[in-house]
């Protein structure tokens, strides 16, 4: 992971400011604080090779909860992320548009299956849709290869472009790690094009996604009311986290329910300045004024406004 610009990374943090990994608060990343509840898993789950039955039932699932038109094809894999590595390989190398500032994996993905990364009319297209970090809606996008990274789309699902899943050429991406807090779990989903996905799912390989994260999925995405729940809760939480900011003479830049933006006007010295107290916020390469914080928990609030 050396050279890659990503949130997270206590132990780093750890080795550069001091302390125990238990010592830190991460809020670098867009991760729910409350994790969904992990079922109780029984029999062979452990010890056994997931079997088709379960990827269909955590498939299904998926169908059910994000709307998938019809037509359109589901694949379960281990994470969005590693999906964003194998996309650009779907097609022969060309010119891909990618809106941003953005999660700078699509850009590093492209350009490494040997992509030229442009501005304006393209082969392939990108968005992430709300936009990370500054939490953007943007525009379906109009190519004959076009990727909709929907990450971050379960806070808002009215938002969302799954109906493009729909269209010939076009992937849309699922993340089941921010939304459900199970980011270690790692699991995302493909949805699209079936021609597209069915050339993706010998890249991902057999059994790519773990029996316990297949069970979780099944029954988390059925869970229409713990969903919810969690979005009232995740909206009380970034209107919570503003007003401290705010009070603190920041100003709101954007962002979304799993994390809000702000410009602090030295984003260097203000990471520095909470990493004295052992919390890890995120700042960005293409911007030294930008600040990018995701929700505390429990002690996790006092913890931050004793920062400030």
């Amino acid at each position: 992971m050396a050279g890659v610009d990503h949130g997270g990374g206590i132990d780093a943090a750890a080795a550069r400011w001091g302390g125990a990994r238990g010592d830190w608060l991460d809020l670098s990343t867009g991760i729910n604080p409350r994790p969904y509840p992990l079922p109780a898993f029984g029999g062979d789950i452990w010890t056994a090779l997931p079997d088709r039955a379960a990827f269909a039932e955590a498939e299904a699932a998926a169908r059910s909860f994000w709307r998938v038109p019809d037509g359109a094809a589901v694949l379960a894999a281990p994470g969005a992320s590693a999906l964003i590595a194998r996309l650009p390989a779907l097609r022969p190398a060309g010119r891909v548009s990618i809106a941003g500032p953005t999660y700078n994996e699509h850009a590093r993905a492209f350009a490494a299956n040997g992509w030229q990364v442009v501005e304006g009319a393209a082969d392939a297209a990108v968005v992430v849709h709300p936009n990370n970090p500054d939490g953007r809606f943007q525009a379906a996008p109009d190519a004959a290869f076009s990727v909709i990274d929907e990450s971050f789309c379960d806070i808002c699902p009215d938002e969302s472009q799954i109906a493009q899943a729909g269209q010939a050429g076009t992937v849309v991406l699922k993340s089941f790690g921010k939304f459900w807090g199970l980011a270690g779990m790692r699991l995302g989903f493909a949805i699209g094009d079936p021609v597209l996905l069915a050339r993706l799912e010998p890249m991902i390989g057999p059994w790519a996604v773990s029996g316990p994260a297949l069970v979780t999925a099944a029954k988390a995405l059925r869970d229409e009311a713990w969903a919810a729940a969690t979005r009232a809760r995740l909206a009380a939480d970034a209107a919570r986290l503003d007003a401290l900011m705010l009070r603190a003479g920041v100003s709101q830049a954007g962002g979304t329910a799993l994390f809000r933006l702000y410009d602090v006007g030295d984003a260097a010295a203000w990471q520095e300045r909470l990493a004295r107290h052992r919390i890890l916020g995120r700042i960005f390469p293409y911007s030294a004024r930008w600040l990018r914080l995701g929700l505390p928990d429990g002690d996790g609030w006092a913890r931050l406004e004793a920062a400030l």
